[in-house]
């Protein structure tokens, strides 16, 4: 019997669905402790009166097979909105069906239909399979950029005015 997937927009009812992916991503990515997220903050902030992501869900037969969480950004040198890939994350027994490249097509076609000028997102530099995926569907990596981080206390130290 063939199977089928189906790609769409994520509800509030798929919020744990979303934190259960999010976590599965992190154990996949040798972090399992590190994905904190819970229900209450995917459903604050991605569905709110002014959400800070989106998110697509693809199902398999009617089972929940990954997710693909993105956002926007502004590129100042193109004068023009980018869509961000923060995660996509395709669940083990669904890999290899194709799941994967739906979700980028429709990401793809969502930056073009908010007239993005790119489509961009981040790979650790371990993950083979992922950056074979990226490449295979026409990515450049951009190897002279370094991705750049504050957080915890260090954050809380730059943002006190010094006195």
């Amino acid at each position: 019997m063939p199977t089928q997937t189906l790609i769409r927009e994520a509800t509030t009812a798929d919020a744990p669905e979303i934190v259960s992916l999010v976590r599965e991503l992190a154990a996949y990515e040798h972090e399992p402790t590190a994905a904190i997220l819970t229900v209450e903050d995917i459903l604050r902030d991605g569905f709110g009166p002014a959400p800070y992501f989106h998110c697509l869900i693809a199902e398999q037969d009617g089972e929940v097979a990954a997710f693909a969480l993105y956002f926007f950004q502004y590129s100042t040198w193109e004068g023009r909105p980018t869509l961000y890939l923060e995660d996509l994350f395709v669940r083990e027994r669904f890999r290899k069906l194709g799941i994967g490249k739906g979700l980028f097509q429709c990401l793809a076609r969502i930056a073009l239909d908010r007239n993005c000028t790119r489509f961009q997102w981040e790979c650790l530099d371990w993950n083979k399979p992922g950056l074979d995926f990226y490449e295979a569907n026409g990515a450049k990596v951009l190897r002279e950029w370094l991705n750049l981080r504050i957080t915890g206390e260090d954050l809380k130290a730059l943002a006190t005015p010094e006195k």
